[in-house]
């Protein structure tokens, strides 16, 4: 291809769900005279493999390099996994940051949280264009489970770009705001080069149903709930929480809001005007004792299973203010991400072991997706008519289902790429490659440290999950090698402490054995590491994480 070409370079978000992050790229790279945009910056919240990690985010390591070219970050929406690492972005960079109103106010909530006080945020409406040399953004407005989401058009030197942000065709959405088929038929007759499109539900046939589905599950239980009625969702999702709310006043129920991020995320949408209450429909959790609880309704975080939210606190009984009691009817209005059903599945019952009324996805459709299924996305490609389609947002076999629905509406399947994290594609105006593929790393986020968490780390985390350690400590005299007292044997998560004592009679000589070839102090420690693993191995059948310090006085 020419030297001037766009690069379209997915950071996050392909083959995973969470940490969506896309970087568009124009002009002579070989120059070194390029610019850059982000769309995007999520993170993924860990798996139950990665032990003592907080978040994952993608690794900006391409951006970072080319940090002086980059000419603004663009975020669809304001849902954690494409919006939670942009903090970590920001303190790298001053780069303008392009949001609509409610997405705007969540990312001040966020950035605040993380101390950084100078963003240049600004304002976009869908609807609005944009111009960031080299490029032309064309906003268009999308129904999502979050109001204010956007998709874009992005006018480049070689074609028209669209990506489509996280939608679904919900001709009945909560807050009124559908998507914008008129601005979609428009580009599609101008005449659409690539067409980028959220996968997440390419598995499912027909249609997702709209969100007022959900409002009239919420009637029915309400209807017939005795106590109290808590609702766990995603704090995010102001749609839902709306439905809440509504449903709430109608039969004559007062709400408290529960969990830090879900009370900073309410106060937001209601400042903003994305959300209506009353005043005095809601209540502070000091109040509660004052009401009864048929007139109770509670709204919190812990449709995930996280260990922290409220929800789970209060299956645990480790909630001073809220107990749940026999009698409450709890609704967990999400469906588990994969990896987080074993944290939901144990949620659900440490509230049945209380007495509580349980909702959830398997007994009643207590949820509706925010994406589109597989006749949407059809319809997408049939109204933009793409000369070349890439799948995004999702899983592999989510990309590739979608790859498969895009050639039944007539997309050849050599202008399909099935990408993953890292890949690089090069688009010209009539030609399309993958032609190269840069760092795909997780970064793990760990308390303070960002990036420091290597998978070596992690790896040594699940085997002292599996296996426990043992640590010898030895002192040797430095003249003569020998052994000087007893060797100090500590274990965890190994054996118990009469077992351990019962092992160091037995390793004694042999540690005196592998002193007495001498050496430097780290072939000592490493021959005795060799010697501890197999005596505990010959004893246990266990393969502990093996330590040997070795002092010589």
């Amino acid at each position: 291809m020419a030297h001037n070409t766009l690069r379209v370079i997915p950071l996050g978000g392909l083959g995973e769900f969470g940490r969506n992050m896309l970087v568009f790229e124009y002009g002579d790279r070989l120059a070194g005279d390029t610019r850059l945009i982000v769309i995007d910056v999520g993170l993924m919240f860990p798996n139950n493999d990665m032990l003592g990690i907080d978040i994952v985010i993608p690794d900006m390591s391409y951006v970072l390099e080319r940090i002086d070219r980059l000419q603004g970050i663009i975020i669809t929406h304001g849902h954690e996994d494409h919006v939670g690492a942009l903090p970590y972005l920001l303190q790298q960079t001053d780069a303008p940051v392009y949001a609509t109103r409610l997405t705007r106010g969540l990312i001040e909530v966020k950035l605040r949280e993380a101390g950084i006080r100078d963003a240049d945020l600004r304002l976009i409406r869908p609807g609005d264009k944009l111009e960031i040399s080299p490029f032309l953004l064309e906003f268009f407005g999308v129904s999502h489970s979050i109001p204010d989401g956007v998709g874009l058009g992005i006018n480049t030197p070689v074609g028209l770009v669209v990506h489509s942000g996280d939608f679904k065709f919900d001709h009945s959405p909560v807050d009124g705001r559908r998507t914008d088929f008129a601005k979609l038929a428009e580009l599609g007759g101008r005449g659409v080069l690539l067409l980028l499109s959220d996968s997440t539900n390419a598995e499912k046939p027909g249609y997702t149903p709209s969100e007022q589905c959900i409002g009239e599950m919420f009637a029915d239980v309400f209807a017939n709930a005795k106590g109290r009625v808590i609702v766990a969702t995603f704090a995010s999702n102001i749609s839902r929480i709306q439905q809440v709310l509504d449903t709430s006043v109608r039969y004559g129920r007062r709400v408290a809001i529960v969990g830090r991020s879900m009370t900073n995320n309410v106060r937001i949408a209601r400042e903003l005007g994305y959300l209506s209450v009353p005043d005095d429909a809601l209540l502070t959790l000091d109040q509660l004792p004052l009401y009864p609880d048929h007139e109770i309704t509670l709204v919190c975080t812990g449709s995930q299973g996280e260990p922290t939210s409220a929800l789970v606190r209060m299956g645990e009984r480790d909630f001073r203010s809220i107990q749940v009691v026999p009698g409450d009817t709890v609704i967990v209005s999400a469906t588990p991400i994969p990896g987080n059903e074993e944290l939901v599945n144990r949620t659900l019952d440490n509230l049945f072991r209380l007495g509580a009324n349980v909702f959830y996805e398997a007994l009643l459709d207590v949820h509706v997706s925010g994406h589109a299924s597989q006749e949407e996305q059809k319809m997408l490609i049939n109204l933009l008519r793409p000369r070349f389609f890439v799948p995004i947002h999702g899983e592999y076999r989510h990309l590739v289902m979608h790859a498969k629905l895009a050639q039944q509406c007539g997309v050849a399947p050599e202008r399909i790429f099935v990408m993953e994290t890292g890949d690089v594609l090069e688009v010209g105006e009539d030609q399309a490659a993958v032609v190269d593929h840069v760092a795909d790393t997780r970064v793990f986020v760990d308390g303070h440290g960002v990036g420091d968490v290597e998978q070596s780390v992690i790896e040594e985390r699940r085997s002292l999950s599996r296996n426990g350690f043992l640590l010898a400590t030895v002192t040797v005299d430095k003249y003569t090698g020998s052994l000087i007292g007893r060797p100090q044997i500590v274990t965890r998560g190994f054996i118990s402490e009469t077992e351990s004592n019962g092992l160091l009679a037995e390793v004694e000589d042999e540690v005196a054995a592998a002193l007495a070839l001498g050496g430097g102090r780290a072939e000592l420690q490493e021959r005795l590491e060799k010697v501890l693993s197999r005596l505990a191995y010959e004893r246990t059948g266990r393969r502990p994480m093996t330590v040997a310090v070795v002092h010589r006085v």
